[in-house]
């Protein structure tokens, strides 16, 4: 059977009650792929992206960059280097190129298994079911070999559950709230929904990746920033992890009263300002007015800033578009998504990918402090207090790390590196 690329799709929108409403059609012909708004959703919810799309029903065509010819709001639903990898391989074992494939197709395959509140059909034919119970060891080395190119084979449950974003391997799962050992790829009333993250000895901290995150995140709580929920899961001993970690998805909602699973709306920034995430095409102050923008909020600003700069004390430099993200809610008001994917992570020259008013490393102090007028703080010194407990939190690291497990030798190459950071920006204390 020839392959045919779609020309259509309904895009649902999960409420937080569990309850679904069309938000509009996606079409796609030789001039591109277009969007149009179902006639009453914008009165009812407010727009799905307020920076891009217009508050209309008329037709709106999709840029040809920098989101494979998508709108920017769709393509966040699209998983990028591992999910990609993992739908490749399907589609090749049906005998279909990717080349063939469109971003509307891989809309398709997600379906309705994407982060956020956004679902698509029809779902591909060449989407797998979610199982009842998979065994999470499993899962993990299976992950592990897949990423490794120990194998070709994909697990049906792997595939099930790879639609979140990162080039990293990971799998969203379903978690028993009674039985948390027992996981699915397929949710049940009352379950959580979590992101696990396998390791690798490909990673830039081998398989010592989850237990370095657990304490940048453990860091960014200390330090006032709201990072998302996590735990640390054993992990078995041939994967050469001690354990993964795990983060329980902030756009997924138990409601009590209906008994339904809700979402919340998940946008990030790269698809809010139309960002490319693999290019260094994001800067703090562009961010910190959006965010104030959106949320209508000053506070929303200041919380912005003060994770700029843990970012930037951390050697958290791959603070791309992808890694900062909003939530609507059903009434249309917006708040910034919980500080996720915050780990020691240097880029060559060590570069941050988002910039701070065009400096890549070693900002000024005026520009700081002129970050920090974005940002809404009454003076300098008053940003300057938080920049100081940021960095007095971040001291903490290696005590934490150790609690964790992370080894010596690890430990001391991060301390070495965050030391490095803290004198470089030392004007800024």
């Amino acid at each position: 059977m020839s392959f045919k690329p779609l020309q259509k799709l309904n895009v649902t929108r999960t409420l937080s009650t569990g309850a679904c409403v069309l938000v509009g059609v996606l079409a796609q012909n030789r001039q591109g792929v277009f969007f149009q708004y179902q006639a009453d959703y914008l009165q009812r919810f407010g727009n799905l992206s307020p920076f891009s799309m217009q508050a209309s029903t008329a037709l709106q065509v999709a840029p040809a960059e920098p989101h494979a010819g998508l709108h920017g709001v769709f393509a966040d639903s699209l998983p990028d280097g591992w999910g990609l990898l993992l739908q490749d391989r399907v589609f090749r074992q049906h005998g279909i190129l990717p080349s063939q494939v469109t971003a509307m197709d891989r809309l398709a395959f997600v379906g309705s298994k994407g982060t956020g509140a956004l679902t698509f059909s029809p779902e591909s034919d060449y989407q797998t079911t979610g199982q009842e119970v998979i065994d999470l060891a499993t899962l993990g080395l299976e992950a592990q070999a897949v990423f490794d190119g120990q194998t070709e084979h994909v697990l049906s449950a792997l595939v099930a559950a790879g639609s979140s974003g990162g080039a990293r391997p990971k799998a969203q799962l379903f978690f028993s709230a009674d039985n948390p050992r027992q996981c699915r790829t397929q949710e049940k009333l009352g379950d959580e929904a979590w992101i696990v993250k396998f390791t690798s000895q490909n990673l830039a901290l081998g398989h010592e990746e989850g237990l370095c995150e657990a304490a940048y995140l453990q860091l960014a709580e200390m330090a006032d920033l709201n990072p998302p929920q996590w735990q640390l899961l054993d992990a078995p001993e041939q994967s050469g992890a001690k354990a993964w970690l795990a983060v329980k998805r902030f756009d997924w909602l138990q409601n009590t009263e209906t008994g339904r699973a809700g979402r919340l709306h998940l946008h990030s920034a790269c698809g809010l300002l139309d960002a490319d995430f693999r290019l260094p095409s994001l800067d703090y102050a562009d961010l910190i007015k959006a965010s104030r923008q959106l949320c209508k909020s000053p506070a929303v600003g200041q919380l912005q800033f003060r994770r700029a700069m843990f970012n930037l004390f951390a050697c958290n430099q791959d603070d791309h578009s992808k890694n900062w993200a909003f939530l609507q809610d059903d009434n249309g008001q917006w708040q910034p998504a919980p500080f996720y994917d915050v780990t020691f992570s240097p880029h060559p020259f060590n570069e941050h990918a988002t910039a701070f008013l065009g400096y890549g490393k070693k900002p000024p102090l005026r520009v700081i402090q002129q970050l920090a007028g974005h940002a809404g703080f009454a003076d300098w010194k008053q940003a300057q207090q938080h920049i100081q407990h940021i960095v007095e939190v971040i001291s903490n690291f290696a005590v934490i790390a150790k609690s964790y497990g992370v080894q010596k030798n690890t430990v001391t190459a991060i301390e070495k590196a965050l030391a490095s950071c803290r004198k470089d920006n030392s004007a800024l204390l």
